[in-house]
This record gives structure tokens, sequence and C-alpha cells, in this order.
């Protein structure tokens, strides 16, 4: 698309004016806001920071959840040919230094006092941030540190400019190219320093425009924006895409109000990683094991037929006239007002990424009707590389190639890529992006996989994870372990699996049990607990544990390739694993090495054999305070199953 984010908004504003172009709920009450003032609302702000100084090239942080008008500061910025760098809100405040320095940040726009604390709290640490700008002012009316300011004040400022020069912004918007940097967006820092991603207009608004493209997205869809804004996948979805359809971004009015907004909305279209799908089959399964006898009977005969007949309706494919009457009776008595309560009901495709979705987990929303679909993509590739067409959509597969897009695969599995979403470079890292982007323009994924005979994208893991069993029984075998977390996240009792295997005898995992769920199963079954730590070493959640390992063992055991993978042992953590601990990204995904690393006596203690392991782990709460949470550790085997063996 031969254009840029503010000349789109300035297209949408002219042509439909009175449209919304954005929802925010607020105090209960959604309130729109039309493309004709957002438009006056960006060119309002655009002034107001150019008034303070914001140049040409320069970077800003801006941190927050989904907000209208930081929405409309990211537009301001690119506006006056800037470039916003969105940060993660739940980061910590030394999170926020590197980034800061790296990009050499003088101006911030932050949501409330929580963030302005954390800009506070690392100012000396980040010499030139002189500026910091809030949009809710709760809490902070007695601040007074120099260069904390009020966003009224700066669109205050603004609009003096635009009325004395008032075919200021036209002008301004006309000097930005779609070649100009559009975003920096920061990775998650897995091994090191996060490195700023750098995108331009160009290459946004192309993966943009290609995703719409291709199913077949119009003005009229409506989006819940409820994802961190620095992440690029919902970067794409509620604000690239927002702007190149010109559809409606709703933004919900706090984390804890999603899925009643979610209801009330009712998206056409929906992006969430697993672990969203995750938590609401979680929601569904306590409130099924909560009802009574014969509506969990009439349940679990429903779900059993929409197992068998709804994928195969959903592809398009050939149903026998009883399956499609008894399916339309499931509809109207389960699978409609499970989509309706679900939030989903107008929901005309769904995606879901950032990582691998467990195929039960996803066979059971397309069994109930509800068109979710896989996507691979990465935050350097502008998100999209593959999609799954329409009748096409498999577990197993991440889509194909869509248009602008080459892929070929390495000697050694890795998938290569060729695309006009290739991000620019990684800033002031040229060593880094060498590594991963070749002369003739190839970019080097990191993941494993292969092309299957249809043209649909096979990802097995991340190539570095990828090992082989050494020792033992299956000495030899593949060993991928995020394939093994993800089926036994498929369970509604497990949040959480870090599997560990290769170059050993066998497979271990370590689990972090789901607290709502099993602490609802626990409360059915009269079985007191004092808590997280209490409740995940009992006797009885071993138990149930066990079963689901064990289920997901014999499932394995038919699969040739992936049958020496099966869990010998296993233990539950005495804690969840935290993005604040470093256990997981701010993407919520698992740090495999560095949770091995950390709970080094566990796994050695697994690996030897032992019954039970002591540990002591220190943890970081919320308001920076350190303590630590101890335990003795059950550590259970596992029965494991021979392969099965398939007939020539």
């Amino acid at each position: 698309m031969n254009s840029t984010f503010p000349q789109l908004l300035l297209q949408h504003a002219a042509e439909r004016p009175d449209a919304p172009a954005l929802r925010e709920k607020e105090y209960g009450i959604w309130q729109a806001h039309s493309w004709s003032q957002l438009a006056k609302l960006v060119e309002q702000v655009a002034a107001g920071l150019q008034q303070a100084g914001l140049r040409r090239g320069e970077h800003m942080v801006v941190i927050g959840s989904n907000r209208p008008r930081l929405y409309a500061t990211m537009l301001a910025i690119q506006a006056v040919g800037a470039i916003p760098v969105p940060l993660y809100q739940d980061a910590v405040a030394a999170e926020c230094v590197f980034p800061l320095n790296n990009a050499e940040v003088r101006f911030a726009m932050v949501e409330d006092q929580e963030q302005v604390d954390k800009m506070l709290e690392i100012r000396e640490s980040c010499s030139l941030l002189t500026h910091i700008w809030f949009d809710d002012p709760r809490g902070l009316r007695k601040y007074s540190e120099d260069g904390l300011q009020d966003l009224e004040q700066l669109i205050e400022t603004g609009r003096q400019f635009v009325a004395q020069n008032p075919g200021w912004f036209r002008e301004t918007v006309a000097k930005v190219a779609p070649g100009d940097v559009a975003a920096m967006f920061f990775t998650s820092g897995t091994t090191g320093n996060p490195k700023g991603v750098v995108h331009t207009h160009s290459t946004l608004l192309d993966r943009a425009q290609a995703g719409a493209e291709f199913d077949k997205l119009t003005s009229a869809e409506e989006v819940l924006a409820y994802l961190p804004p620095a992440w690029i996948g919902q970067n794409i979805f509620s604000y690239a895409q927002w702007l190149a359809c010109g559809y409606v971004v709703n933004c919900p009015e706090s984390a804890s109000t999603v899925t009643i907004d979610l209801k009330e909305i009712g998206p056409t279209y929906y992006f969430a990683p697993p672990r969203v799908f995750e938590g609401l089959l979680t929601s569904v399964t306590i409130r099924m094991e909560d009802a009574g006898a014969i509506k969990r009977k009439m349940f679990a005969s429903c779900m059993a037929l929409a197992r068998r007949v709804g994928p195969a309706r959903m592809d398009g494919e050939s149903v026998g006239a009883w399956d499609r009457f008894k399916y339309a009776l499931g509809d109207l008595l389960v699978y409609g007002p499970l989509r309706n309560n679900l939030g989903f009901s107008r929901v005309r495709v769904a995606y879901t990424a950032g990582e691998a979705i467990g195929p039960d987990l996803f066979s059971f929303y397309r069994s109930i009707g509800i068109n979710l679909k896989q996507l691979y993509g990465s935050t350097e590739t502008a998100v999209f590389v593959c999609l799954q067409p329409d009748n096409q959509a498999r577990a197993d597969t991440v889509g194909v190639p869509i248009r602008g897009v080459e892929i070929k695969v390495a000697d050694n599995g890795e998938i290569l890529v060729k695309s006009a979403g290739l991000l620019k470079e990684y800033y002031k890292n040229p060593e880094a992006t060498a590594e991963v982007l070749t002369a003739d323009g190839w970019y080097h994924t990191s993941d494993a996989g292969f092309l299957d005979a249809n043209g649909h994208l096979k990802i097995i893991d991340r190539v570095k994870d990828v090992g082989r069993i050494q020792g033992g029984a299956n000495d030899g075998a593949m060993f991928a372990p995020k394939y093994v977390e993800n089926k036994l996240k498929f369970f509604p009792h497990i949040k959480e699996v870090v599997a560990l295997g290769d170059r050993r005898d066998k497979v271990c995992v370590m689990i972090n049990i789901d607290f709502e769920a099993v602490g609802n199963w626990a409360e059915r079954r009269n079985l007191p607990y004092a808590g997280y730590t209490d409740l995940a070493q009992k006797p009885e959640v071993y138990e149930l544990i066990k079963e689901c390992v064990e289920k997901v063992n014999a499932d394995l055991a038919s699969d040739a390739l992936l049958a020496g993978s099966q869990v010998s042992r296993f233990l539950v953590l005495h804690k969840e694993l935290d993005a604040d601990d470093g256990e997981l990204t701010r993407t919520n995904k698992v740090r495999r090495g560095f949770i091995a690393e950390k709970y080094g006596v566990l796994v050695d203690a697994l690996y030897a054999g032992k019954s039970e392991q002591y540990i002591e782990t220190q943890v970081k709460f919320e308001d920076g305070r350190t303590g630590s949470v101890s335990a003795t550790l059950a550590l259970w085997d596992a029965k494991t199953f021979a392969p099965v063996k398939t007939a020539a």
C-alpha cells in the first residue's frame, strides 16, 4: 500500500467523517469517536508535540493499554515524522531503561499514575527523558515534577497553534513518505537485551492490506482491542489493519471487564493468543462441572457429536442428513448459547498466533461453529506470512503463504521468508540484523518446519529447541518440547508446562496448575487448601495431573515421529510462572532455558529419580518488594506406552 498511517486517517475522515473509528467503554458506557473527531484530536496532539520540540525521525515512547487518546498520540507522532515506540504496560520500571536509552527517548506518553511512577523511578537512569505526558489524571493532582504534564495541556497548546496555522497539519502529513520509519517494536529479549525491530509505513501497511484481502475484511468489521499495544500482533489487528480497512476498534474499560465487553460488542474479527482461548475453555469447563447432572449429560453428548461432525462441517465437507439434523439441534441447545456466552456469536474470522495452539483446543472451537484459524508470522515479518484459508484450517499447519510471500526451507529445516513486510533493521544492531537478513533479502525465522503436499506450512518447533533423546529406550528419538507442552495445556487444569528432554534419556515436565480450575475442582470435592502452593502439592491434585499426563502419553504413542517424547516423570511447581520473575516473556511465552537453570535443583531431582525435593524461590511483588516461596515438592512417575505401529 503506497500510503502512510496519518494519510489513511485523513482519507477516512474525508470519506466517512461521521462513521465511528473508535469506541471506548468508560464507567460502563460505550462512547464512540468518529473519524473526523479523531483526525481533529490527532492534529492537535501533533501540533502540541511539535511545539514541545519533537523532531522528525526522533523516537517517542507510548505506554498504556488500548485507549483512544493513546492511539491518537501514535498517529500524531507519525504525522510529524517521528517514531512511536510502544512498550508493555505491565513491564516493571527496570525493563523500560534499556529501550528508552537505546532509542534515545526524550518524550513519553503514558496512560496513568502507575506508568508515570515508572517513568519517574527510572528518570535518573534515562538522562535524556525530559517530557512525560499522561492521559488519565487520577491520583496525579499533587505531582509537580519537572516536565510532567497532563495530555489536556498538550492538546490545548496544539489547539492554539492549529487555530493560527490552519493548513499546517495536511502539509506536515504530506511530508511523511511510505518508506519512512513508522514504528519500532522491542522483542521480548529472551536471551539478552531486547532488540528494536524497525518497521516502515510500507512494511506494516503492506502486510495489513494483504491480510485484509485474504479474509475479505471491510469497514463493517468490529474488533475488540484488549491485548498489549506493544505486541505487534495487537498492533497489526487494531492499528495497521484498522487504518487500512477503516473498521471500528473497541477499547474495553479494563482488563477485568474484557469478558463482559466481548459479549457486549460481539466482534466480527477476533484475535487472541492460545492462552486466551485456553482460559475461555477453562471457564466453560468450570461452569459445566458446576451444572446439574442432566445439563452435564446433554453437554457431553452434544460435544461428542460436535467433535465428530463440527470440523468437517466447518470445512465444507459432506455431512449426513441425520448428523446435520442432530448438529442443528445441538446448535440450538448448546453450541449457539455457548458461542453467545463466549462473545463469539458474530465472529466471522478468529485467529490465534504467538505460539502453537494445541490441536484439541483448536478443534474444540471449530467444532462448535467458530471459524478459528491459525496464522504464522513474527515481529520481524509484520505478522502476516501464512494464513489459513476458510475450509482449509488444520490443527497441524499454520496456513499457506499469502500475497507477496516466498518461503523456502534450509538444509537444517529452518524456514526462510521473503516478503514486503520484513523489518528494515534491528535498531543500532547491525550484527543481529546481518544474522537474520541475508544479502538477497531472505529472513531467518529460527523456526523448524516444512511445506506439505498441499502447500501448507507445518511448524515443528524452534530450530534451537528441537532436540533428541539420548540413551534409554527412546535413544535418538525426536524431542519437540513445545508440542508436548501444548498437548498438556489443552487440559483445563493445566495452565503452563515446561518440558525437558534434549540430550537426556527421558522426558520430564514441570507443570503449573490453573489455580481457578483446580480450586473449583477441589472445592466440589471438599478438599481444603490454603493457597496455590498448598493446593499444588495435594496428592489428589497430583493424581488429577497424572491422569492428564498419561492421556497425552497414550496419544503420543500413536505418533511415529514423537512417540519418544512421552513424559516419564513430572512435578507440579509451587508457584505460578511469572513474567516479573523472568520466567515468562511479556507475551507470556515460557523462557524454557532460564527456567531450567533457575529450577536446576528440581531438574536434577527429576532425572535422579527422587520422590521429593525441597526448594526455596525468590519472587517479586507488583510493588517492587521481594519475598520467597518454599515447599517440598513431590516428584511422580507417569505411565508410558509402547509406540503404536500403523498398518503399511
